[in-house]
């Protein structure tokens, strides 16, 4: 596969066979997603355009969302039918497209348990799925212990309020993802969450001291007498007591 920038927001990926192109079905395209190692850089959750070609058949030009950065490689989160893309690509010059490989590889996908389907996963796959994932899918990848999937999740438009509490107490919350929940009003004006948040050992402090004048004084007393995760969040707790 050959990557290369083609616009400020978009990317040029040439296969190099069908077989490459069929690997990749299996692996990502599947389950709606592009995985390109790359130099190039673009901004996490960008949308971008991506023209994907198969010298000697088929071209498509899709919209995609970047999903995961990695070093030297982009996840990308393909908007449209995958089998229709694959179709598109496997045309022959004055043939009519086959979607049958694609029809098939997608069917193969979504058999089996949540628990197999995602065991077999690579992490970029996860990542990939994470954005459009269903509820079930949604709480085994909750228990995962991938800081950066559970950021990926964040994205999901279907993610509830309950889903939320429980990335929020995740042993694996990374900084970026405690950032996003601040961030998303909806999320951040729940008391279940921020109490969640403050109590996690895995939230930076300064994170915490941003949470802890939006909790009730109980809370807050609840904080100072010793149930926080940090001597300085405490101690924060503590003059805000004395001071109230």
């Amino acid at each position: 596969m050959r990557v290369e920038r083609s616009g400020p927001l978009s990317l040029l990926v040439d296969f190099d066979s069908e077989e490459e192109l069929q690997a990749e079905q299996r692996s990502n395209l599947a389950v709606g997603g592009l995985f390109v190692r790359t130099a190039e850089e673009m901004p996490q959750f960008a949308v971008i355009d991506v023209r994907l070609r198969l010298p000697g058949r088929g071209e498509t030009t899709v919209k995609a969302s970047v999903v995961g950065t990695p070093p030297g490689a982009l996840a990308l989160q393909l908007q449209g039918s995958s089998a229709g893309i694959v179709a598109a690509l496997m045309t022959a010059p004055g043939s009519p497209a086959s979607a049958l490989d694609a029809d098939e590889a997608t069917e193969t996908a979504a058999t089996g348990t949540v628990w197999d389907r995602l065991r077999a996963m690579t992490p970029p796959q996860k990542m990939l799925l994470a954005p459009k994932a269903d509820r079930a899918t949604r709480a085994v990848m909750i228990q995962d212990s991938d800081p950066m999937l559970l950021f990926a999740l964040l994205k999901n438009p279907r993610l509830e309020i309950d889903e939320v509490v429980r990335i929020a107490k995740s042993s694996s919350l990374g900084f970026q993802a405690a950032e996003l929940i601040l961030k998303t009003a909806q999320w951040s004006a729940n008391l279940e969450v921020r109490v969640a948040m403050i109590h996690n050992p895995k939230l930076p402090l300064p994170l915490a001291l941003r949470i802890l004048p939006s909790l009730p004084d109980a809370e807050v007393r609840l904080i100072a007498k010793g149930a926080a995760t940090s001597a300085a969040l405490k101690q924060a707790a503590l003059r805000r007591v004395i001071g109230g």
